[in-house]
């Protein structure tokens, strides 16, 4: 949204002068035409330094987006204007950023606009699921029932979402605490231990020594190493960003042994949970699936649906194809085949979305209970394996005095 400087003639002919914040000149434009001016003339407003140092602007988050179309569908359902609806939206918004987006919506709908051409102008905030949803809301005039739908909808694709994150916190967190540990004794610690043995003189053991010289070396290179740490999360993000580099590491993270399954449910989950929104909120099938393979979060899943719509717009069955892509398990397939003969496949893809919840849940609790004793073994085995290496030359002396 940017704002406009405006000059326009009244009926009377006074010259009136005034700013305007909006998506583009059209905009002003009608407002101020629909409130009776003449001869308007609008210009850009030229940016003064605090216009390029937003350093401070907040994000717009899910659950934000959750309450506004919550919030929004009680409104519409209470016979409420949608303009009033909007503004009143915006005035109890307190992210900021969000709060000048809604009003930049309301404007647009002033000028013109749908609701659903107000939305898809910002990408960021309202993605193409929710921009569509709304559309077929509009054209329906079901548009409080689909609101209610998506905030429902964005609240199970968040808790599954924290599920996942959750399953990952764990393992990455002990993981860094290891890595830290380990580089502090080597760091600090063993440093001390080294001039203590250089005094008592003799040959050290042979872990002993290894472990003095992985402590030099690492005092020796730490810039370096922690530079090509960085330079390898650097080409592993850019390889990710390829066409390639997603096929081949989507591909591998389905296949790992734990996380892998975990993956495959979710990616289930979320194709059935979304379809099911879509179709029942009456989105088409093949729109439905184009939008839900670039919702899907994972390449090979993404390249999976956009084969089964192919499949679909050639005549075949949304069960055939979903079947030969070998991502989705044959119950699943078989669901779904009954839910499209019976003509009630969004509620079939619902309780699919459902069961896979579930799933996803006992999936990542077992792998927790699986996870949590290995890390602590491997964190236990590793500093406990570095000071017994330390205190070996000490054991040898004593053994050699006591003898």
């Amino acid at each position: 949204m940017a704002e406009f400087l405006w000059e326009a003639a009244t009926k009377k002919g006074e010259l009136k002068k005034g700013e305007m914040a909006a998506t583009d000149e059209s905009v002003v434009r009608g407002l101020l035409r629909r409130q009776g001016f003449k001869s308007i003339t609008v210009k850009k407003k030229p940016k003064d330094l605090a216009d390029y140092l937003r350093f401070g602007e907040k994000k717009v988050k899910d659950k934000e987006i959750v309450v506004f179309a919550r919030i929004f569908s009680t409104m519409i359902n209470a016979g409420l204007p949608l303009i009033q609806c909007l503004d009143l939206l915006a005035q109890q918004e307190q992210n900021k950023t969000f709060s000048k987006v809604i009003t930049s919506v309301k404007e647009e709908i002033e000028g013109g606009a749908t609701l659903h051409e107000a939305l898809k102008k910002y990408p960021k905030v309202f993605d193409d699921l929710f921009v569509n949803l709304v559309a077929a809301g509009e054209s329906g005039g079901t548009l409080d029932v689909i609101l209610s739908r998506l905030s429902t909808y964005m609240e199970k694709a968040m808790k599954l979402k924290s599920k996942v994150k959750g399953a990952m916190t764990y393992p990455a967190s002990v993981l860094l605490i290891s890595i830290g540990v380990v580089a502090l004794l080597l760091l600090k610690v063993i440093p001390v231990f080294q001039k203590m043995f250089e005094g008592m003189g003799g040959q050290l053991p042979a872990p002993t020594q290894l472990l003095i010289n992985a402590s030099q070396f690492m005092q020796s290179y730490f810039i370096f190493m922690i530079a090509g740490i960085a330079v390898v999360i650097y080409a592993f993000r850019r390889y990710y960003r390829t066409e390639k580099g997603r096929l081949t590491i989507d591909a591998l993270m389905l296949k790992t042994p734990v996380f892998g399954p975990l993956l495959n449910k979710v990616a289930v989950a979320k194709f059935t949970r979304t379809l099911a929104t879509m179709i029942g909120s009456g989105v088409p099938i093949l729109e439905g699936l184009s939008i839900v393979s670039r919702t899907a979060g994972n390449k090979i899943v993404e390249n999976a649906i956009i084969k089964t719509r192919h499949s679909i717009s050639e005549g075949r069955t949304i069960a055939e194809p979903l079947s030969e892509t070998g991502i989705f398990p044959p119950m699943v397939v078989q669901m779904i085949a009954v839910g499209e003969a019976t003509g009630a496949l969004d509620l079939m893809l619902a309780k699919i979305a459902d069961f896979y919840d579930d799933e996803v849940d006992t999936a990542v609790e077992a792998m927790t209970s699986l996870l949590e004793p290995v890390m602590m073994v491997f964190l236990g085995g590793v500093v406990g394996g570095m000071i017994i290496c330390m205190y070996l030359p000490i054991f040898k002396m004593a053994s050699v005095v006591g003898g």
